[in-house]
């Protein structure tokens, strides 16, 4: 079956908890966490969801948020940016472009050569060594 056609009760079924609330409900982790906001391997992460390739470990930093953070995605169909106003802010929220998986936001803070910083949840990554 297609993952982004599972319902709730599918996604339930094939996550944790913490992996719904965030992936599928747009929850966030608290700061520092997450089990990859400080690691180092060399890898791909991909999406816990659906294993979509999202990020290579080339491109992650350490960003001082408690956050994994990256300065660009691993391809451009990777994901989606979408417009976010909840919590009385804007934002744009980062979407796994195979399964619609809330994966965090990205801002404009991030170093060079884009000057992106991809905040992402590590509940909705998954990373494999290369």
């Amino acid at each position: 079956m297609n993952s982004s056609k599972f319902t709730d009760e599918q996604w339930r079924k094939k996550l944790t908890p913490e992996q719904f609330n965030i992936c599928r409900c747009s929850a966030t982790e608290p700061p520092f966490t997450g089990v990859y906001a400080d690691c180092k391997d060399d890898g791909i992460y991909y999406c816990s969801c659906c294993a979509n390739a999202l990020f290579d470990s080339k491109a992650k930093y350490d960003s001082g948020t408690g956050w994994p953070s990256f300065f660009n995605i691993v391809s451009p169909d990777a994901v989606r940016e979408v417009t976010d106003d909840s919590h009385a802010m804007r934002r744009v929220e980062v979407i796994c472009r195979a399964c619609d998986a809330h994966l965090g936001h990205v801002f404009e803070d991030g170093p060079q050569p884009t000057g992106l910083r991809y905040c992402i949840n590590s509940a909705s990554l998954d990373l494999k060594p290369r």
